[in-house]
């Protein structure tokens, strides 16, 4: 699409009851993200409430309408994928806008590659729109769903606002706290349009110009709505106890937690010339939903007599004997989980293209095939306003791998049937460009089945967020998922995510210890395949204990796609003999850079902080030194210098007595330091005691730890 068309979704395709919308970026350096939003908005173009604005710390509408993905690792950086269920948009609900902000005073012209996609719910793509000139904004408008005549229609729209978020916000309606308020009345208003040069697209018909339009200015005030209740929230274990708090700093508490994402930076000076106000003083903070039940941040003391004594277990694990058995066994543990939690099912379904609704889960099926009925291993039934939407799960365990005739068949079935989707669960992660299974698709048929992917690291990672750190519905939700975890992390279970980097493992490592191994090999190939999987399990796995995002920087030219990518490195790891991954953490203080040198057999985790703007060099070394106070002693610290060549180095502990020595003796400009931890990797390919696997989950871990969380937080990032 280009900028102002528009298009009905049903003269794309008949399954557009639920969509998938997808914003994507890049960046030349690898470095910078946006939060995506969502609002609904009403016959005026605004809000009915601050409930229907939706992002990161409100995700999730509840009926189901609206929900925000979260980041997902793509070839050339990542992407932020929303459903909707449109068919349970409410009716007095005309517009959806999809909109994205950044923060920090970035702006959207620094990204290549600015794009939206939309899928149908079988997962097949049906339009792009790419935005070439996103220019100097701090929010963008990337296009909305409205109604017309009954059905949904998708207009491309492709501009900003260089206020930023605040702008944005109170262009539709949402309200912000009373500090925030005071501080914008206080500042000069200059007048003009907020939004940076939209306009209704001119070539827009004559009968698509009579649809709502998006206001060019901001719109007179609505009559103020009244407030939504609280929910009912259910008290934590060991709750403490609060002092009232005045009315004004209430508010003011009850959103801080959106602060981050509604802060871009002071926003621009409106096109009417004027002052702006900082964003710090002027942001809007919508309301946010009550904190929901977690884990208790210290467990109970046991009444056990002593350690021998285990606690009994809803999902036990002791009668696993074979495969057979656990693959049962977990199908029926998640399924069961999935349908009693409905924030942990909907959190699934939703990424399968399932609608919100009412949900149930079976095993032990039994579908007619022929002579020889069909046993998928499960079945996820969902209904909505009567109709039935359906996906069969396969499942395998303990590192088993998919079998691609026995998903062909479940797909083949679940056409035949009307089905919607199957589902496939192992611990492989699927890796874009490289399907795990290769299934074929009869064109002839009008019905299209959605073949989606899970792995259990997936699973974990999603019950851990919830439980840990977002909150479920009730008491009894969060001990079913803790439950599930227990059951998950348990050494029997078999659900433990990717734990062997295959086959061809040992060969390459033989052939870059003897040099025989030459660029184009296959095997190269397969090694750094399974070198992603397992960085993106980390991030996964780091997340979950963080609750934040960690992603894989992924540094490629625009244009080159998965294979060529994986082509580029795997010649890189012939040449080389080093397996390089990049992690962004949110909130850190920079990317943590992890190396694995199969020469050496020696691991590598660092991370690069900017030089302070002010004070002397020496200065700078003594406050790194007493910020990696806690720091272990083996810490590498690297001083890097602004023309590239390479500066003093030394260990932390020679550092503590000596902090000048990391300082060039010439004088020559710093640009900042690297600091890394070195260890030796694991001899095995899998996750045994000895495997490499685990040698880089303890690698990453320990850095994590023991040097990034201990840095000073207003040191800045340096760009690697």
């Amino acid at each position: 699409m280009v900028k102002g068309s528009n298009v009905g979704l049903a003269s794309l395709s008949e399954d557009v009851g639920s969509v998938m919308v997808s914003l994507g970026w890049s960046s030349p350096t690898g470095e910078g993200d946006a939060d995506v939003s969502v609002l609904l908005l009403a016959a005026d173009g605004r809000v009915r409430s601050d409930a229907d604005f939706y992002f990161y710390n409100n995700p999730v509408a509840a009926d189901g309408s609206v929900h925000l993905l979260g980041k997902t690792p793509t070839a050339n950086g990542s992407e932020d994928r929303i459903t909707f269920d449109l068919t349970a948009i409410p009716a007095d609900v005309e517009q959806v806008v999809v909109a994205a902000s950044r923060y920090n005073g970035a702006r959207f012209g620094d990204f290549d590659d600015v794009r939206m996609t939309l899928a149908d719910g079988s997962g097949e793509s049906l339009l792009r729109f790419s935005i070439e000139d996103a220019g100097a904004v701090g929010a963008l408008l990337f296009g909305e769903f409205y109604r017309r005549s009954g059905d949904w229609r998708f207009r491309a729209i492709g501009q900003g606002y260089e206020a930023g978020l605040a702008g944005l916000a109170q262009d539709y309606g949402v309200d912000i706290d009373d500090d925030a308020e005071e501080a914008e009345a206080a500042a000069p208003q200059p007048e003009g349009p907020a939004r940076a040069g939209y306009a209704a697209p001119e070539a827009a018909s004559a009968v698509e110009a009579a649809a709502p339009p998006l206001t060019a200015s901001r719109p007179a005030p609505a009559p103020a709505s009244a407030p939504v209740p609280a929910p009912a929230v259910v008290a934590a274990p060991a709750p403490v106890a609060a002092a009232p708090l005045p009315a004004a700093a209430a508010a003011t508490a009850a959103v801080s937690a959106l602060a981050p994402a509604c802060a871009p930076a002071a926003p621009a000076d409106r096109e009417g010339g004027g002052p702006s106000t900082p964003a710090s003083e002027a942001v809007p903070r919508p309301r946010t939903a009550k904190k929901k039940v977690t884990l208790p941040k210290v467990a109970r003391k046991s009444l056990a007599d002593n350690d021998t004594w285990r606690a009994a277990r809803l999902f036990p694990v002791s009668a696993l004997k074979n495969d057979r058995d656990r693959e049962t066994r977990a199908t029926s543990v998640l399924l069961s989980v999935m349908a009693q939690v409905p924030e942990f099912g909907r959190r699934l379904t939703a990424a399968f293209g399932a609608p919100a609704g009412r949900t149930e889960t079976f095993t032990e099926v039994s579908l007619p095939n022929g002579n020889s009925p069909r046993r998928p291993d499960g079945v996820i039934r969902v209904e909505r306003a009567g109709k039935l939407w359906t996906a069969l799960v396969e499942t395998k365990t303990n590192g088993n791998p998919l079998k691609s005739e026995q998903v062909q068949a479940y797909v083949d079935i679940a056409a035949r049937r009307g089905y919607e989707a199957v589902v496939t669960l192992s611990n492989d992660v699927e890796l874009e460009g490289s399907p795990l299974v290769e299934v074929k698709v009869d064109g002839r048929r009008k019905h299209k089945v959605a073949l989606r992917h899970l792995s259990w690291a997936d699973v974990t990672h999603q019950a851990r967020m919830l439980i840990r750190h977002e909150g479920v519905g009730n008491a009894a939700h969060a001990w079913l998922l803790q439950e599930l975890l227990h059951y998950l992390q348990h050494e029997n279970s078999g659900c433990h995510g990717f734990q062997n980097m295959g086959p061809a493992w040992v060969p390459v490592r033989n052939g870059i210890d003897d040099e025989t191994l030459c660029q184009g090999d296959r095997r190269a190939v397969d090694v750094v395949e399974s070198w992603e999987r397992l960085v993106r399990q980390v991030c996964l796995r780091l997340g979950g204990e963080l609750g934040q995002k960690v992603l894989p920087v992924q540094r490629t030219k625009r244009g080159t796609g998965p294979s060529e990518r994986r082509a580029e490195l795997a010649d890189r790891l012939c040449l080389a003999g080093r397996l390089d991954s990049e992690l962004r953490i949110e909130g850190s203080s920079g990317i943590l850079a992890l190396g694995a040198d199969l020469r050496t057999g020696k691991l590598r985790t660092s991370i690069g902080i900017a030089a302070p703007e002010q004070g002397s060099p020496l200065t700078w070394a003594k406050r790194l030194v007493r910020d990696l106070s806690d720091a272990p002693a083996d810490l590498h610290v690297e001083t890097l210098l602004a023309d590239g060549a390479a500066g003093p180095r030394g260990t932390l502990e020679r550092l503590r007595r000596e902090p000048g020595d990391i300082l060039p003796r010439d004088n020559a400009a710093i640009s900042g330091f690297r600091l890394s931890l070195f260890r030796g990797m694991g001899n095995t390919r899998g996750n045994a005691e000895s495997g490499f696997i685990r040698s880089v989950d303890e690698a990453v871990d320990r850095f994590h730890d023991h040097v990034v969380v201990h840095l000073d937080r207003r040191i800045g990032s340096v760009r690697r």
